[in-house]
């Protein structure tokens, strides 16, 4: 992929230099044909789809435009950012810690699941009560004793 990016950078600073020895008026007409083609792009019903490399080059392009040439992107500022967002999220990953409840231990689970089996009227209230009954062990004793 960075092989990818670098070649499309090659292509276009070498786009640049040919733009150095054309004529004013080249640049005008081609700048004008440009114009027009985009014009007729944007009445299509498609969304287009950017591989992360057009992406790339897009912003990079987008921050040498003044803000008044932004405007004129198909691309909105805010669609800017969480491609940027996207790129940093990618780069900086780390564990993260999980949110919520802990998970119940296996011992405990297995005992609720055979109290279930054994005894199909209890619901989970009797279930509940009788845990400490049956293994001490399993649940920790209730603050406040000793």
């Amino acid at each position: 992929m960075a092989l990818r990016l670098l070649y499309l950078i090659f292509l276009r600073l070498a786009g640049w230099l040919v733009l150095l020895v054309r004529s004013e008026t080249s640049k005008d007409v081609e700048i004008l044909m440009l114009r027009q083609q985009l014009a007729v792009l944007r009445r299509q019903v498609a969304r287009p789809r950017l591989s992360w490399a057009d992406r790339a080059m897009i912003t990079a392009l987008a921050r040498l435009l003044p803000t008044a040439g932004r405007r004129r992107l198909f691309v909105t500022p805010g669609t800017l950012l969480r491609w940027h967002a996207d790129v940093v999220r990618r780069r900086w990953t780390f564990k993260r810690r999980r949110q919520g409840r802990p998970p119940t231990r296996a011992a405990v689970r297995s005992l609720v699941l055979r109290m279930a089996r054994e005894n199909p009227l209890w619901g989970y209230r009797r279930i509940a009560g009788e845990l400490p009954v049956w293994d001490t062990a399993l649940v920790p004793p209730p603050c406040g004793s000793s």
